[in-house]
């Protein structure tokens, strides 16, 4: 190829450029790849318009840039837009994974729909100059982009990292041009990439092992290394694979298959080949691999190399923050160095999630069958599902069953594969089928079933660990249904979403409390839409609907199918429609490598007695792991350990609830846990602050809890001494500088035997603690006098809103009692008082406003105001005290009138909640309760403080506000 021909070939593109802007018509610029979404208009030729006119399909979302019902060209399917833009409104395969059904359906065997002599001719006519084409435009703007992406293939994890790749890019505000260049066949497509190419400011091709046979990544690498501006990724290759003579000479395990002449596959000559992929090897500062296990590194890595060369500074002090903020807080507990087993539901949670296994998972997994599919499945809607979620769920790829969904407004159900199950005869009766459960493969959502202390969370946490590479971020929400709905919201601080009330729906009226709430959750739910894959893991789901208003948790949660994962483990047998994977217990072998820990060489009789003692205890993998460390901590062996337990009394506790059907059948596990309380004890005397720490932690909340809160509540609790009043007040007093130190040690030495134990478990937040459901559910029913109390009051005291918010929330449950649900502790009206002021109304607010909780907020000041009437009657009740009876011509006093000053306070702490509730209730359009509220408010401030004090002239504000909101809108109804 010499100098005259690429003259002339220069010469021909431009004199072709030149035909076609002298034809040029108005063409959208909603349509147009090259024109920011804001531009009014620009032109291309007749030719190529009328092209993408026949090449036109329908997307399953509107882009950022169009309006509905605008078609978009076929050609432009893979054109990127603005990062500015909120690119979530796209689905995660539309611009990497649209037109695949068409486009493969006509390749040949290679992978490629045109022939080599053809496709050489159309190289030697476009790209082998590598010179800008000249395509001309009649705006004065030519669409610039920071980033063009290419790739080659259609496999589902390339898909997956591309797609994430580019919405992370465009999410830090970088602008991306995606396209796999195989899949077209027109001329005319190809120049609107090759434009996009000589556009962009960066090139980044991601190499597979079938890339090198590509002619259009080769072109790539030639391209983009000519401009010094290459950033290869290797996907499923090293850089020490792409070696022009291993690869020619078929050298090595990988290129023995996919070696040999691949430069005739790419349709030009060998040494222009040979050049593109020497090239990678001189690229020595953007060598990114992602491996199977490292995605999330990769991609981070290339955002940052980019964004850096780019000049954007904010980018890496967000990536900087952001990982800062992932490595503290992304997962609850630590991974567990001794895990054991599970190897088959690893891999089998892998497939239901992915639709395939890769990597060592692959070789420890052998059972996996594939399941029957039902056909002739239809896709049921109701009438509000928009046309882009009707397409999104039809247009699955030839020979892939999509995930068919029947909605209404009360439930969203999925249908996919069916399995029936059959139960055998007993008694000669004739089996009869069980009811047909759905499950669902390769869309994103999984659910662990199994009784509490088999291991789910356990299970959860290493799968969770093992592949949160594959994903942004593991987000952990515990599945309680007092507490799931604000461990979601929870998540707006990964996310950097803001659900307050500010953010309100639509700010040209006053939105409803529910319309204030559902927007807020769907913010959270949007973030989790995009393609920015996260992995959500609901642990201990205890009721599919939402215990505060009875709505489906399924609302909570993204649509499955999309980039992010759903993992939930339940107690329940069966989710929202899905066949859940049922958690066995460990195999003998398993077990019994968990309980012998380091000890392996036992005697006969004390492996039958950890047998016994594995039959006893229900083989739950937390009582295996407590036996484990008993027979590590002491000098103890199997045998004896068994003897002990046996003669260990069982407590005479009141059982009942569905909760506790485990513990009320397994007393040896009960016994269980009374041994580990006589050890503590008697390493530290009678009622032990370990002990009182496990007997106290039943009545926190289910999250991670602060040992300092954990052991001011034990050492509230009241400890068993055999001496009496006088000489533990004579002790008190003679110790009394000495225990602020004693208690410090005390409390790390407590907290290192229930690690050490297993009783408890560390968490990933420096001291903090976290108790399994079993422990907790047994130290509530153990009945310790005052554990309750010593709860509320340590939450009063050391509780935090920012830090310990589920705490404070437990606290309130404990006093008020909420629903059905009975009080638990009662209050001096004087710690009532201080628990209102620092605790009730601060928390109330801050759910409301911060977190859009209207409803929680409302009920937790309703009530309040309840108690506080309550206290306000006793104070009015007449008492009589024994030393008055004598005294009859003395008059019947009253609480109020003995105690004046903490009536006062009593009912002016009730004025404030009211005055709050009313000024909440303007927020969500309830006039008539607010005005109703705010009038007795006023009542009791003037009665108190009279008609000129400033609070009570602040009342009066609030109900001249509600009134004249009223009064307009009574007269928008009645007009």
């Amino acid at each position: 190829m010499d100098l005259r021909e690429d003259s002339v070939r220069l010469e021909s593109l431009q004199a072709t450029s030149r035909n076609m802007s002298s034809s040029s018509a108005f063409f959208s610029a909603n349509q147009s790849p090259f024109f920011s979404p804001r531009s009014s208009t620009c032109q291309l030729s007749e030719s190529t318009r009328s092209d993408a006119q026949c090449n036109s399909i329908n997307f399953s979302a509107d882009p950022p840039s169009s309006s509905s019902g605008i078609q978009v060209p076929e050609c432009l399917a893979d054109v990127g837009f603005s990062g500015f833009q909120k690119f979530d409104h796209v689905p995660s395969t539309t611009l990497v994974a649209s037109g695949i059904r068409s486009s493969y359906d006509h390749m040949g065997d290679n992978g490629y729909n045109i022939p080599i002599a053809k496709h050489r001719k159309h190289m030697r006519n476009h790209d082998m100059s590598f010179s800008p084409v000249p395509i001309s435009l009649s705006s004065n703007r030519r669409r610039s982009y920071d980033v063009y992406i290419g790739l080659h293939g259609r496999k589902p994890s390339l898909i997956r990292f591309t797609n994430w790749l580019r919405a992370e890019l465009e999410v830090q505000g970088m602008t991306c041009f995606v396209s796999d260049r195989a899949r077209f066949r027109n001329s005319r497509k190809h120049e609107l990439r090759e434009r996009a190419m000589d556009v962009s400011s960066f090139g980044v091709v991601i190499l597979t092992r079938k890339s090198l046979r590509n002619p259009y990544t080769i072109e790539e690498l030639r391209f983009f290394s000519s401009k010094k501006n290459l950033v290869p990724i290797y996907f499923d290759l090293r850089p020490g694979d792409c070696l022009v003579r291993d690869i020619v000479e078929k050298r090595g395990e990988l290129w023995e298959k996919h070696g040999g002449d691949l430069w005739v596959l790419y349709g030009g000559l060998e040494k222009e080949w040979k050049e593109a992929v020497n090239g990678l090897v001189r690229v020595d500062e953007w060598k990114l691999e992602a491996q199977d296990g490292n995605w999330r590194d990769c991609i981070l890595q290339a955002v940052t190399v980019l964004a850096m060369k780019l000049g954007r500074r904010s980018v890496l002090e967000r990536l900087t923050k952001w990982r800062d903020m992932v490595d503290k807080e992304e997962f609850l507990f630590p991974q567990n160095e001794n895990f054991i087993g599970r190897k088959k539901e690893l891999s089998e949670l892998e497939f239901i999630l992915f639709g395939d296994i890769t990597g060592e998972s692959e070789r420890d997994y052998f059972e996996l069958k594939a399941r029957s599919k039902r056909k002739n499945l239809t896709v049921g809607w109701s009438k509000s599902s928009s046309a882009e979620e009707r397409h999104r769920a039809s247009g699955s790829r030839k020979g892939k069953e999509p995930v068919i969904w029947k909605e209404s407004e009360k439930e969203i159900e999925m249908q996919s594969f069916e399995r029936q199950h059959y139960q055998r005869p007993k008694g000669g009766q004739s089996s009869r089928r069980k009811r047909s459960k759905k499950t669902v493969y390769g869309k994103g959502v999984a659910c662990v079933t199994g009784d509490s202390g088999i291991g789910k969370t356990e299970l959860l946490l290493e799968f969770a660990y093992r592949f949160h590479q594959r994903y942004k971020m593991v987000l952990w929400i515990g599945g309680e249904s007092q507490y799931i709905r604000q461990n979601y919201l929870n998540l707006r601080s990964f996310l950097e979403v803001d659900v307050g009330v500010g953010n309100s729906i639509d700010k040209s009226r006053i939105n409803s409390f529910e319309e204030q709430e559902e927007a807020a959750i769907s913010r959270v739910r949007k973030e989790l839409m995009r393609n920015i894959p996260f992995l959500v893991v609901i642990d201990n789901l205890e009721s599919e609907k939402d215990w505060w208003d009875q709505k489906l948790v399924m609302d909570l949660l993204p649509r499955f199918g999309g980039e992010t994962h759903i993992l939930i483990s339940t107690r329940l047998p069966c989710v929202m429609n899905l066949e859940p994977l049922k958690l066995s217990y460990l195999s003998g072998v398993e077990a019994m490598s968990l309980m012998q820990g380091s000890i392996k060489d036992y005697p006969i009789a004390d492996i039958d007695a950890l047998r016994i003692i594995e039959e006893k205890v229900g083989r739950l993998t937390l009582a295996l792991a407590i036996v484990g460390s008993m027979l590590s901590e002491l000098p103890i062996n199997p045998s004896r350990l068994l003897d002990t337990i046996n003669r260990m009394p069982s407590r005479d506790i009141l059982w009942s609830g569905r909760e506790v059907h485990l513990l009320r059948k397994n007393t040896f596990l009960l016994q269980l846990f009374e041994v580990c309380f006589s050890i503590f004890d008697h390493a530290d005397g009678p009622g032990s602050l370990a002990t009182r720490m496990v007997l106290v932690s039943g009545w926190f909340a289910p999250a991670a809890i602060p040992i300092s809160l954990l052991s001011l509540a034990a050492h509230k609790v009241p400890k068993k001494h055999n001496g009496t009043q006088f000489w533990r007040k004579l002790l008190h007093s003679l110790t009394c500088g000495f225990s602020s130190s004693y208690s410090k040690r005390s409390e790390v030495e407590a907290s290192s035997m229930l690690l050490r134990f297993n009783l408890a478990r560390s968490s990933t937040k420096e001291g903090y603690f976290h108790f399994n459901e079993l422990i907790k559910v047994y130290a509530r029913k153990r009945g310790v006098t005052g554990a309750a109390n010593a709860t509320v009051q340590a939450v009063a005291s050391r509780g935090s809103l920012s830090l310990h918010s589920e705490h404070v929330w437990a606290a309130c449950f404990l006093l008020f009692g909420f629903g059905n649900n009975p009080k638990v502790v009662e209050l001096r009206v004087s710690e009532l008082l201080c628990l209102v002021k620092q605790v009730i109304l601060p928390l109330a607010i801050w759910t409301f406003v911060t977190f859009s909780r209207c409803g929680a907020a409302l009920e937790l000041l309703r009530v309040c105001t309840d108690a506080l009437e309550a206290a306000d009657q006793a104070f009015l009740t007449p008492v009589e005290k024994w030393l008055d009876k004598s005294l009859c011509w003395k008059p019947i006093q009253t609480n109020a009138q003995l105690n004046p000053y903490l009536w006062e306070e009593l009912a002016l702490s009730r004025a404030t909640v009211l005055e709050t509730r009313a000024k909440l209730m303007l927020r969500g359009g309830q006039f008539d309760i607010g005005d109703d509220l705010i009038r007795k408010a006023i009542f009791i401030r003037t009665s108190i403080c009279g008609e000129d004090h400033p609070d009570t002239i602040a009342a009066r504000e609030t109900l001249s506000k509600l009134t004249r909101l009223l009064a307009n809108v009574e007269t928008h109804t009645s007009s």
